[in-house]
């Protein structure tokens, strides 16, 4: 079997009204993924999503006739392209969705195959008043999810700390929960500063006395020294490394004893392969792994799952969730049926070959009409 081709599609929805992420300075008024599948001469197609492949075009025929099975040999010349141009992390998902297809099995079985299910954490993305988030949080213990993350801003920690308080009065011990400060990297032209450790390990004191299970990227991952000063304070747990450029920033991490849990996210990061590295790595040094997965459209958090799944990762897995804002439809526009926790609060590994991927049939009529390289083209708009 040769690969033939690789097509690329950005594909976006409006979001009405705007979801105000609390990383974000901007309102977002659209959710655009980037579609990518690869070709093969027997007719099996794998389908993968993520970060941007702008440019890629040009870089294509590393690809095109090469042996789908070749997996190592594909994630090498992807490191390599992510030195000359970009992450082209969702080809990897890609080649492995083929890959599972290929073999008839979920990908989570190629990479350790541990569980089918990993329980899943309500993961809000905006600032809300102490109210409001506290009515959130019941309201998602009543859907089943066992544990909780809300955003704080670092500059208005007070007004952080109520929304914290007043969720924990709501939920009792009945939920675990975790703080995300947001301070390890900035979106493209925010140029405000982090918080220094002094500042992280004041914050870290005020969460602990709130029995927060972990506290999210406190500092950029470049502070190793301040990280290490952190955890040496008694803080909670500190996780990190949702967005860090390559394996050997991680390795470097797990080598000082920077975090407590480990976040790359597979589609954004450094990969699924090296993830799953890093994976194997922390969890036999007693450390967590439990990757981001605020990649828009679905597939990144199928990938995300996968991983996850295969190697055994926990205790929970990140469900965007912050309706109506971000709900599982906004998510998940890329798929025919949003992905969604069972009663009991588990996302379920499909039992399909590959990643799982079902899409929405508007969307493939949308890519369609697109052409076959959308590359540098507009972003088909849908719904």
């Amino acid at each position: 079997m040769k690969i033939t081709g690789v097509r690329i599609s950005r594909v976006a929805r409006d979001l009405d009204p705007p979801f105000r992420a609390a990383w974000d300075p901007d309102p977002r008024r659209a959710t655009e993924a980037t579609l990518v599948f690869v070709d093969t001469d027997e007719g099996i197609t794998g389908v993968g999503s993520g970060d941007t492949m702008s440019d890629f075009s040009r870089y294509a025929n590393h690809f095109v006739g090469e042996d789908p099975m070749r997996m190592s040999r594909h994630v090498r010349v992807l490191e390599t392209l992510s030195f000359h141009a970009g992450r082209y992390w969702p080809l990897e998902a890609a080649l492995w969705d083929l890959v599972g297809k290929i073999c008839g099995q979920p990908v989570s079985n190629l990479f350790g195959g541990v569980t089918d299910r990993v329980p899943a954490y309500a993961s809000t993305g905006a600032l809300t008043d102490p109210a409001d988030r506290a009515r959130s949080a019941l309201a998602c213990r009543d859907r089943g999810f066992k544990a909780i993350k809300l955003r704080v801003d670092p500059w208005r920690f007070e007004e952080g700390v109520e929304a914290v308080e007043a969720v924990r009065d709501a939920v009792g011990r009945s939920m675990d929960v975790m703080v995300d400060i947001n301070q390890a990297w900035r979106m493209a032209g925010d140029a405000r500063r982090s918080i220094d450790p002094a500042a992280a390990r004041e914050i870290a004191g005020r969460l602990r006395e709130l029995d927060v299970l972990w506290l999210e990227e406190p500092l950029p991952l470049t502070d190793v020294q301040g990280l290490g000063s952190l955890r040496a304070s008694g803080s909670p747990r500190v996780a990190g490394g949702e967005m860090v450029r390559t394996p050997e920033e991680l390795l470097r991490l797990l080598r000082e004893d920077a975090l407590d849990v480990y976040q790359p996210d597979v589609v954004l990061s450094v990969g699924m392969m090296r993830c799953r590295m890093i994976a194997e790595l922390a969890l036999a040094s007693g450390r967590w792994f439990t990757p981001h997965t605020w990649t828009d459209g679905g597939i990144g958090l199928l990938a995300n799952l996968h991983v996850t799944a295969g190697v055994g990762g926990g205790p929970y897995l990140e469900f965007p969730y912050d309706p109506p804002g971000w709900s599982p439809q906004a998510r998940d526009f890329l798929l025919a049926e949003p992905l969604d926790i069972d009663p009991e609060g588990y996302l379920q590994v499909p039992d399909r070959p590959g990643l799982g991927v079902e899409l929405n049939e508007e969307v493939l009529e949308a890519v369609a009409k697109a052409g076959q390289d959308a590359d540098g083209a507009e972003a088909v708009r849908v719904g």
